[in-house]
């Protein structure tokens, strides 16, 4: 993969669109990427990540944080193009993250979503393949073979995460480790055969739940018998393997017992049916004859009562004839009673029509009250024409009144507007000057506004002129003192460096061992070793003493970084505010602030004078228009008013001749209505009292006639005779009920068995059926005992069986447990086979430590001038802690192998950089192959001598062999001068600027 353009625009603190020509900058093999804190360096390969992968490395894709540059126009839309070739492909991605534009039309903001493009340079032009995140995704990742985890460790080099992984303990290396293999279908093996052991464990355990339940189901079949007190039930727990043999035992012995208790049962129960059918015998007998007996009394004692009710037999017999005699007389009776009710009320009616009639027709016959209600017919129906001149004279007055109210109203509205016109030209001349006055505040104010922003802006540079004065002086004296303590710092290590030579003699020739050659002089005999002087210094407080000199270099270096940004701000802050001081514009500013807020607040009321001014003049022309209107209306209701009276006055001569001695005509109409319906309900009351009393006499004649035919002497006779329906049938029930008796009396007196047990002894039924009862009672028992037997014997096979299958489907259960168990435990490091307690995932990421380690020392070596060796260690941890990932430095100095958590800080950027690219070697390997071309180191060189930085520089420009690209992200000063190829971030206040520097420019 090689980079070769990258464009930002309104990204991180990049403001304005930028270029990156990554195909100049890899011209050299080697160049920097330089600039001050916070100018954008890092956001450089943030852009790189995000045009690839759609996000930010790490912590910088948090949620909540934006893209967007804040110094950016908000017009212009944040984008990333980078242009790379990759699998022998030329590619161009373009992303636009989520974000905010100005609204088209309106005001506000709305918000875009996010957006790709992916196109490929054919040799012709540019062809657009995809604008799908995912496809874009998935097309980078494939071309690439990496994540973006592993892109971030391989390409981007982070030396400060590497230097922690060298101090790392084993399991923080087999996070990163796994992140960057992909281990995670080892570690779902291992979580797979945990889950299967568990899963098997689980059924084993429910396999032997099922045994135990089938044995307490057993348990409570088979009772308590006194032959399986000597065998308990099993007390075994889920997984003994004892558990089946002791189940099966006690079943047996459960079943053998439970059918010896059967037997007995059995001939117990035989005995005593015997007994039972002898008992029920006899007592059926005794209940029989003690029936009989009780039935021959009882015949005897009703014969007896029926014999003593004969007169009542004939009385009931003689009423029932009289009352069929009677029921032909009834329906002329209840005709007769029918007519008499109906004559009864029609002469009430009659009564009560007539006392509201006049004296004068209280005595009329029907013809003359018909003639009345005619008369009065006619009268009511003259009123109707009189009735509609009432209502006419009515509105002709509603009329009138609201003319009078109209006109009232229009002579009110016509002063007002008299008024309000009179004093218009004055009212206009006032108004108008309120606008000229706003108008020209308006004016003074944008003047003034225009004078104040330069102002403001002027004063607060200025304060942040004298501000940053003051910090310069503080940097300036700290600077001072950090010098003078590196110096002295330097100056120490150099004395103790210079006097651990002198001794070096001494301290090599406590190496030396009896029979073995020097390394110096390469002899086996040792004859006079050198031996250390007084005040000897050794290497550790060499190292102590340059630990102290790079701290104290590290805080010069921090110092001056920071006074120079200091004084580049103070630079800033002098231009913008010129050589006025803070006090000159600060009263400059109140002034301008002071006059500004007066013509405001003066302007302000532009627009509401303007307002007030043309609605002043719509009146105007509104009131001189109603005026003109309102004369013209006066004059059309007098002539209306004039109609009207005459009207009104023609109408009511007319109505006082209809109305008579009434108030109104209505009320005339309502006095004729309630005369007609008097004499209409007169006439209907005469009528139907004469036809009641005709129909009552034709009644009276029929019932004579029905009373004589039905043999009744007089009609009083007849009506005595007439009983309810419900009392004859209560009569004839009665009689019906004496013959049925009569009848089976002597049935039963005729009843042979029913008179010879008569004769018999008095029976004792009670006493049989309680001999009968015992012997039933016995029976039950007998038989319940057996059943019981019966169905224990039944229920401890059935339980028998399910218990032996239960058995049989364990075993394959528990076979299959212990293997999985076993693979469970070596995978997961807990076996007593997995001597060093490796994990299966741990395993894998040991043997890729390997190639790592094997790759890193290749670079190493030269590096560290052919004295470290990196090497894996498998060695087993100690207590309980897990093998595999242990990484030692191996000195040929000392030729001592020792943690690379005891490097020194040099020596631990030696080590994480060949590490770094190391592991960027075996990632490409195991990604297929892909070439890495362009790579990026971040910082970590500030920590090295002059030399050891030749020596880095050698190593890396090496990787020119390989047609790599390598770009350093650093502070340190001396790399401005030894590599050519460089790109600065420059940072302003209007967003970060981007500069290309190389060896021909």
């Amino acid at each position: 993969m090689r980079l070769h353009r990258l464009g930002i625009t309104a990204f991180g603190p990049f403001a304005e669109p930028q270029e990156i020509d990554f195909d100049a900058l890899s011209g050299a093999g080697i160049f920097l990427l330089h600039g001050p804190t916070g100018a954008g360096k890092t956001s450089v390969l943030d852009a790189v990540c995000y045009a690839l992968y759609g996000s930010v490395p790490g912590p910088r894709q948090a949620p909540g944080t934006s893209l967007r540059s804040d110094h950016a126009d908000a017009g212009t839309p944040t984008e990333v193009t980078l242009e790379l070739t990759a699998g022998g492909r030329r590619l161009e991605i373009t992303r636009r993250p989520e974000q905010d534009r100005p609204k088209k039309r309106g005001s506000g903001t709305t918000k875009d979503k996010a957006q790709s493009w992916l196109r490929e340079y054919d040799g012709e032009g540019w062809q657009a393949l995809s604008r799908s995140h995912q496809e874009i995704g998935e097309e980078i990742e494939q071309l690439l073979g990496m994540s973006r985890e592993q892109f971030c460790q391989v390409v981007l080099l982070p030396q400060g995460e590497f230097a922690r992984f060298l101090r790392a303990d084993e399991a923080a290396r087999g996070r990163l480790l796994g992140r960057l293999f992909d281990t995670r279908r080892f570690a779902a093996v291992e979580q797979l055969l945990a889950d299967r052991r568990r899963a098997a464990e689980a059924k084993v355990r429910a396999g032997d739940e099922k045994v135990l339940a089938a044995a307490q189901r057993l348990a409570q079949a088979a009772g308590d018998s006194a032959d399986l007190r000597a065998w308990p039930l099993p007390g075994h727990q889920p997984g003994d393997p004892g558990l089946a043999g002791a189940v099966r035992a006690w079943a047996a012995v459960a079943r053998c017992s439970a059918r010896e208790r059967l037997t007995v049962a059995e001939y117990a129960l035989a005995a005593v049916e015997g007994r039972h059918a002898a008992a029920r015998r006899a007592a059926d007998e005794e209940r029989e004859l003690d029936r009989l007996q009780r039935r021959h009394a009882e015949t005897v004692r009703r014969s007896a009562l029926l014999a003593g009710a004969e007169p009542e037999r004939e009385r009931v017999r003689a009423l029932l004839d009289r009352a069929r005699r009677g029921a032909l007389v009834a329906p002329a009776l209840e005709l007769r009673g029918a007519a008499s009710a109906a004559h009864l009320s029609a002469a009430h009616a009659e009564t009560a029509a007539r006392a509201q009639l006049p004296p004068a027709l209280a005595e009329a016959g029907t013809e003359q009250l018909s003639a009345v209600e005619q008369r009065l017919r006619e009268d009511l129906g003259a009123l109707g024409a009189a009735q509609r001149s009432e209502q006419r004279s009515a509105e002709i007055g509603r009329e009138r009144a609201t003319l009078e109210r109209e006109a009232r109203d229009a002579e009110e509205q016509l002063r007002d507007s008299a008024d309000w016109l009179a004093g218009w030209e004055a009212a206009r001349t006032v108004l108008a000057e309120r606008v000229d006055a706003a108008q020209q505040a308006a004016t003074l104010a944008e003047q003034l506004a225009g004078r104040l922003e330069p102002a403001r802006l002027h004063l607060n540079a200025a304060r942040r002129r004298d501000a940053l004065d003051a910090d310069a002086e503080r940097a300036e004296g700290e600077l001072l003192s950090v010098r003078e303590e590196s110096t002295a710092a330097r100056e120490r290590w150099l004395e103790l460096k210079e006097a651990r030579l002198r001794g070096i003699a001494a301290e090599l020739a406590e190496a030396l061992v009896a029979g073995q050659a020097c390394t110096v002089c390469g002899s086996a005999e040792h004859p006079d070793p050198a031996r250390p002087a007084p005040g000897h210094v050794d290497r550790a407080a060499e190292d102590s003493a340059h630990a102290r000199y790079e701290r104290a270099e590290e805080r010069r270096a921090a110092v001056e970084r920071k006074l120079a940004a200091v004084q580049e701000a103070r630079a800033e802050a002098a231009a913008a505010a010129g050589e006025a001081t803070t006090a000159e514009l600060l009263a400059l500013t109140s002034d301008l602030s002071s006059r500004h807020a007066a013509a405001h607040a003066a302007a302000a009321g532009l627009h509401t004078a303007r307002e007030r001014l043309a609605g002043a003049e719509r009146e105007h022309a509104v009131r001189s228009s109603d005026r003109l209107d309102a004369e013209r209306r006066a004059a059309g209701r007098a002539s209306r008013r004039e109609a009207l009276d005459q009207e009104q006055a023609a109408l009511e001569a007319e109505l006082a001749l209809v109305r008579g001695d009434a108030p109104t005509v209505a009320a005339r109409a309502r006095i004729l209505e309630d005369r007609v319906r008097m004499v209409t309900a007169a006439a209907a009351a005469l009528r139907r009292a004469e036809d009641t009393a005709a129909r009552l006499k034709e009644a009276d004649a029929q019932l004579a006639d029905a009373a004589f035919r039905a043999g009744f002497d007089t009609v009083d006779a007849a009506a005595d005779a007439v009983l309810p329906d419900y009392e004859r049938s209560a009569l004839q029930r009665r009689l019906d009920a004496w013959q049925a008796e009569e009848a089976m009396l002597a049935d039963r007196l005729g009843e042979s068995d029913t008179a010879l047990a008569a004769t018999r002894p008095p029976a004792a039924p009670d006493a049989a059926e309680a001999y009968e009862a015992r012997a039933a009672a016995k029976l039950r028992t007998a038989g319940s005992s057996v059943d019981a037997a019966r169905l224990r014997c039944a229920e401890l096979d059935r339980l028998s069986r399910q218990a032996e299958q239960e058995l049989r489907a364990l075993g394959p259960l528990r076979e299959a447990y212990d293997r999985v168990a076993r693979l469970a435990a070596l995978t997961a490091g807990t076996s007593a086979d997995n001597e060093r307690k490796m994990r299966l995932e741990a395993y894998v990421l040991a043997a890729r430590l390997e190639q790592v380690a094997a790759a890193a020392t290749v670079r190493l070596l030269r590096m560290s001038g052919g004295r470290y060796t990196l090497v894996h260690s498998d060695a087993k941890a100690s207590g309980r802690g897990r093998s595999g990932l242990g990484l030692h430095v191996v000195d040929a100095w000392t030729g001592s192998e020792r943690d690379t958590a005891t490097l020194s800080g040099g020596e631990t950027f030696f080590a994480s950089l060949a590490l770094a690219l190391g592991l960027a070697d075996v990632v490409t390997d195991e990604a297929g192959g892909m070439r890495l071309d362009t790579l990026f180191i971040d910082e970590g060189f500030g920590s090295l001598d002059d030399q050891a930085l030749d020596e880095v520089l050698d190593v890396l420009d090496s990787l020119r062999e390989r047609d790599r690209s390598v770009g350093i992200v650093s502070h340190v000063a001396d790399l401005r001068t030894r590599v050519q190829a460089q790109l600065e971030i420059v940072k302003q206040r209007g967003g970060s600027l981007v500069r290309h520097r190389t060896a021909s420019r």
